[in-house]
C-alpha cells in the first residue's frame, strides 16, 4: 500500500477507499506507530493535490474525524453517489448488501448505533482491544461456517440500491471477491457492480478512467 501511495496514486485525479483499510480499528486515540505511517502516507499523496475520501468499513467503523484529519481523508458515509466520467457511480463498502446474512445483519444494526459507538469509545483501550480481539475470532468462525452464497451480497438488495441512486455503476468491497459483474433491471441497459479485493498478499485497485473501469492486482515489489 505505501508502494500503491507513493507511486500510482500520484497520478490519479481522485482517490476513494471503500472501509477495511485497517483489521480493527478501537479508536482514534487508540492509534498508534503504524497507524501514523499509513496517515502521513496518505497525508503526502493529499498535499500533492490528490482528493481522497473514506467510507468506514465492518471492520474499521469507529474511525472518526480526528484520525481522517491527519491522514488528510474526508470521512463521507454510504452510499455515496458521484460522476466518474460521465457515469453515475454509487460507492460503499457493500456489507450492507449482503442481506441474506440476517445473522450478520442485526450484529451490523447494533454496532452501527450511536449509543452503542459511545459506550464503546467510553471503555479503557485495553477492554476495547480485548473486546476486538473477541468480536473478530466470533466472525472468523461464524464466516467460515456459513455457505458462501449467504456471505455475498443479495441480488435483490443490489438492485434496490441501483434503483435507489438512479446509478449506472456500483462499486463496493467487504466480500474480497473481486470481480465485475453486469445486472439487468427490467428494460434499463446492463447496470455493472465491480467488487474490489483485499490486500492481504497482494493489493486490489479499481482504476476508472474515459475508456472505461480496470481491476487492477498489485504485487508485492522488493522494498
Amino acid at each position: 500500500m505505501l508502494q500503491f501511495l507513493s507511486g500510482p496514486a500520484r497520478q490519479a485525479d481522485g482517490l476513494w477507499i471503500l472501509g477495511d483499510l485497517f483489521e480493527a480499528w478501537i479508536g482514534d486515540d487508540a492509534a498508534g506507530p503504524f497507524e501514523q505511517r499509513i496517515a502521513d502516507a496518505l497525508k503526502d499523496l493529499r498535499a500533492l493535490g490528490v482528493p481522497i475520501q473514506f467510507i468506514c468499513g465492518n471492520r474499521d467503523f469507529l474511525i472518526q474525524e480526528h484520525y481522517c484529519n491527519q491522514a488528510g481523508m474526508q470521512l463521507v458515509r454510504e452510499p455515496l453517489v458521484i460522476d466518474l466520467h460521465g457515469t453515475k457511480t454509487v460507492l460503499l463498502h457493500g456489507d450492507v448488501l449482503c442481506t441474506d446474512d440476517i445473522e450478520y445483519q442485526r450484529y451490523r444494526q447494533r454496532v452501527s448505533s450511536p449509543d452503542w459507538q459511545q459506550r464503546m469509545l467510553n471503555r479503557p483501550v485495553w477492554l476495547r482491544r480485548l473486546l476486538a480481539s473477541l468480536l473478530r475470532s466470533i466472525s472468523r468462525y461464524r464466516t467460515r461456517n456459513k455457505p458462501e452464497h449467504i456471505t455475498d451480497v443479495s441480488n435483490s438488495a443490489v438492485l434496490a440500491l441501483f434503483e435507489q441512486t438512479g446509478a449506472q455503476r456500483m462499486i463496493h468491497g467487504h466480500t474480497h471477491r473481486p470481480n465485475i459483474h453486469c445486472h439487468r433491471q427490467g428494460q434499463q441497459d446492463s447496470l455493472e457492480r465491480i467488487v474490489l479485493g483485499d490486500w492481504h498478499q497482494s493489493g486490489s485497485v479499481l482504476r476508472v478512467s474515459q475508456q472505461g473501469a480496470e481491476l487492477i492486482r498489485l504485487d508485492r515489489t522488493p522494498a
